[in-house]
């Protein structure tokens, strides 16, 4: 199932839940929402990858049009899915005392606790997006925009290989991730879980985070992975971004469109190019858009008007070749 959020739709959120939750008539201060209500506020944002990459750019893209539409300002944070530079730079966002963070899970709630514990005594908003942090927000509150059970997508991602692309049994699959980081390794480690449940023999290959900028930096380690796994029937790759350029990598290893199937999860033009010239056969969509459109929105909400912080699960289906063209043209507009 494909479902679609037209921006004047998004726009429109504020509105119903301000009639809906009825608390921003008793809160200190309250006002009307009128066009820019969100004026005067800043918030620091965490966009994931660096400016430029593919995913990156549409979740940046969907902040651009919540800041735009509620007139807020926000601070963009770019850290090249670096976990590292995501912590130091969440720190340093919350030295700077803005009115909220939208902030990437992906360093996971041990690394992220004792900052969030810093965020919630200095009283700034926070918002979650891309990767959950239960513990945190269980302890602390705070909204999620994304895939609520990352495990379960990719579990879920590789049942829908198995069902529809003709896989031959006891073959392998190749499955590319951030393996070894606790925050984003949970959704390609449940695609290796649900290929080893239909008994097919696994290959995990930690994925770096270098390669979302540069796919071309991932070739030698695919062409090498091809090689030394001659039974590979399906190729998994973690994002939009090396998915894109699975045309590169199989021409790269001498193999033809469909020889081995290849699956992944994101959209792109890169990867409807792909799907149109049969090296991609099946994708799963996060709707990244929403990613940066509703962590902004729903901070405002929070910080204007009292309200409960949005909670979003946006992965809802697959695209695959029999259905690609329906969000072709939104994949070159760059909101799927």
């Amino acid at each position: 199932m494909l479902i679609r959020f037209p921006v004047t739709v998004l726009a429109g959120i504020a509105l119903l839940a301000l009639v809906s939750a009825g608390q921003a008539a008793d809160a200190p201060g309250a006002s009307k929402p009128e066009n820019g209500w969100g004026k005067g506020k800043t918030i620091r944002f965490f966009v994931g990858g660096d400016a430029g990459d593919t995913f990156a750019s549409v979740v940046y893209r969907g902040a651009l049009q919540a800041e735009k539409d509620v007139g807020v300002k926000v601070e963009y944070v770019f850290s090249g899915w670096t976990i590292e530079k995501m912590v130091a730079q969440f720190r340093e966002a919350v030295a700077a005392k803005p009115d909220g963070i939208a902030m990437m899970g992906h360093a996971g709630d041990a690394a992220l606790m004792p900052i969030a514990q810093q965020a919630r005594d200095a009283g700034i908003k926070v918002m979650w997006q891309n990767a959950d942090v239960p513990k945190i927000r269980s302890k602390f509150g705070g909204g999620y925009v994304g895939v609520l059970d990352l495990h379960k997508q990719g579990v879920d991602l590789a049942q829908e290989a198995i069902r529809t692309l003709s896989l031959p049994g006891k073959s392998t699959a190749i499955v590319y991730g951030a393996f070894g980081e606790p925050g984003r390794e949970q959704r390609e480690q449940g695609v290796a879980d649900g290929f080893a449940a239909g008994g097919f023999k696994t290959v995990c290959i930690k994925a770096l985070p270098a390669w979302a900028t540069d796919p071309s930096l991932a070739s030698a380690s695919v062409t090498a992975a091809i090689l030394a796994n001659p039974e590979v029937s399906v190729i998994c790759f973690p994002g939009g971004q090396l998915l894109g350029a699975a045309p590169n990598y199989l021409r790269a290893a001498n193999k033809q469109p469909g020889q081995i199937k290849v699956i992944g999860f994101d959209l792109s033009p890169e990867v409807i190019r792909a799907f149109k010239l049969g090296y991609v056969q099946l994708t799963s969509d996060q709707q990244p858009f929403l990613q940066g459109y509703l962590p902004v929105l729903s901070l405002c909400q929070q910080i204007q008007f009292d309200l409960s912080p949005l909670v979003v699960d946006t992965g809802k289906g697959f695209v695959n070749r029999e259905n690609y063209g329906k969000v072709a043209e939104l994949a070159q507009l760059g909101v799927r």
